[in-house]
């Protein structure tokens, strides 16, 4: 990366208060004039993994309309969307881990050569991104960009093979790290799972003839579109005029999907692998209330993502559940505020307490996870100035002692508060009456892989 491209991720990228997934992919053969309009439908439903900025890519075959913006989808395309009545269409929902937040840097990319363009949406993180680089620029190859999802562009340029299927074969073989793809060509719709299935890809069918892939299932439900399976780890899905087949690559693919999938970035109403993501954020709260040791009296969310988990932790528990913090939903991203000083505002502005369902009250208070501590440390301070009696909290995930590499935009690891403080120097520093985390094993057991055969765990071990 140059100094003006370090200078850019400085001037508009700041330190997150949450974790936030690298981006949303989602794609669709469906001949017809309506394709871009289905397009940006199921970009909208996979707007919650990226914010930064949009893009969609419609062709008819011969040639293709792009459409890219940055902001939140309303914002991205403002001014237009693409009008052209193609056969397929891709679209990307960008939140950057690796490159700038720039226009540049907005997806699909496309390559053209001899046989044909060649369009790409990706999802997740290239761990030798940086010398699949120097490798590329030093046989000829150029980047217009500053992400790693470039780099397997020109892979597929430069990779041999008897067909398109062959080049992504022989290209993803020198990738490493963490991909879900989406590859558009002039008469074929791929959608590629890498070989450890970090990041998840699913397809569907909307109609006789008519195929939709997306990072989540809730995107094809705002198509109305049937699932039909999750792309497995080490697998293309491949859509054309001939209808949808399956093609397997690479050597002993291994299912090791990331858990914050299920703990805090998908939506609930999204089924992964088979397993639906409210049903497991509920389980985990009931395992939450199963391990919690203490007498309390209520049981509160911190919205949105503790939801769910807090649904479960009541049941099991007994203890009533009640509001007590209304999000404003009009308020902008925090983690992207200019100032430490605004970012810290816009929690307050964020969250509200309500007073009624506090006073008095000794209150469990749910929450997904706890990464550098600073937004949780607030929220507690406000639960305790609204007249909270004692203030339990329960995380519905182990303590986070790692950055991840695979496609989330974690903090440095002296920054994650569980990996330079024990679990009782992280409740001072929280203030709260007793701090529980879930435990490892019960994370495995309430996300049904009770032998961690299947799971990524690295953020917490």
């Amino acid at each position: 990366m140059t100094t003006a491209d370090s200078e850019a991720v400085s001037s508009v990228h700041y330190l997150p208060h949450r974790w936030r997934e690298e981006c949303g992919v989602f794609g669709l053969w469906a001949p017809g004039p309506q394709i871009a309009d289905l397009c940006y439908l199921g970009l909208f439903a996979l707007q919650h993994r990226g914010q930064e900025s949009a893009g969609i890519a419609v062709t008819n075959g011969l040639h293709v309309d792009e459409v890219k913006g940055m902001g939140l989808m309303t914002e991205a395309f403002r001014e237009r969307r693409p009008t052209l009545a193609g056969q397929a269409a891709i679209g990307h929902v960008r939140y950057s881990t690796q490159g700038a937040s720039v226009y540049a840097n907005i997806q699909p990319f496309f390559a053209y050569a001899p046989g044909g363009f060649i369009g790409l949406c990706h999802n997740g993180t290239l761990t030798n991104a940086d010398q699949l680089r120097r490798e590329l620029e030093a046989a000829g190859a150029l980047f217009r960009t500053t992400t790693d999802s470039e780099a397997i562009l020109n892979l597929l340029a430069l990779s041999n093979g008897q067909g398109v299927l062959d080049h992504i074969a022989t290209a993803l073989n020198r990738v490493e790290g963490a991909y879900s793809l989406i590859l558009l060509t002039p008469n074929q719709l791929i959608g590629v799972r890498d070989p450890k299935g970090f990041r998840p890809l699913c397809v569907g069918q909307l109609k006789p003839g008519q195929f939709v892939l997306a990072s989540e299932s809730c995107a094809l439900d705002a198509v109305k579109a049937e699932l039909i399976r999750d792309v497995n780890p080490g697998e293309m899905a491949i859509i054309s005029h001939k209808g949808l087949s399956f093609r397997t690559f690479g050597s002993k693919p291994r299912r090791s999907a990331c858990v914050f999938e299920y703990i805090y970035f998908a939506r609930p109403d999204s089924e992964l692998d088979g397993q639906s993501v409210w049903q497991a954020r509920f389980r985990l709260g009931q395992q939450l209330a199963r391990e919690f040791k203490r007498q309390a009296d209520v049981v509160i969310p911190v919205p949105d993502t503790g939801i769910t988990a807090a649904l479960g932790f009541s049941q099991t528990s007994g203890l009533p559940y009640v509001e007590g913090l209304i999000k404003n939903r009009y308020v902008g991203r925090s983690f992207i505020m200019p100032q430490q000083i605004t970012r810290e505002t816009a929690v307050e502005m964020k969250l509200n307490p309500v007073r009624a369902n506090l006073q008095g009250q000794r209150v469990v208070l749910i929450d997904d996870s706890i990464v550098r501590g600073t937004t949780s440390a607030k929220i507690i301070s406000m639960v305790r100035k609204a007249g909270a009696k004692e203030v339990h909290m329960c995380v519905s995930s182990p303590p986070i002692t790692q950055p991840c590499y695979y496609g989330i935009d974690t903090s440095i690891r002296k920054e994650l508060i569980a990996a330079v403080k024990t679990i009782e120097e992280i409740k001072e520093c929280l203030g709260v009456d007793s701090l529980h985390y879930l435990t490892k094993q019960g994370l495995l057991d309430q996300i049904q892989d009770p032998n961690n055969s299947h799971s990524c765990l690295a953020c917490f071990d």
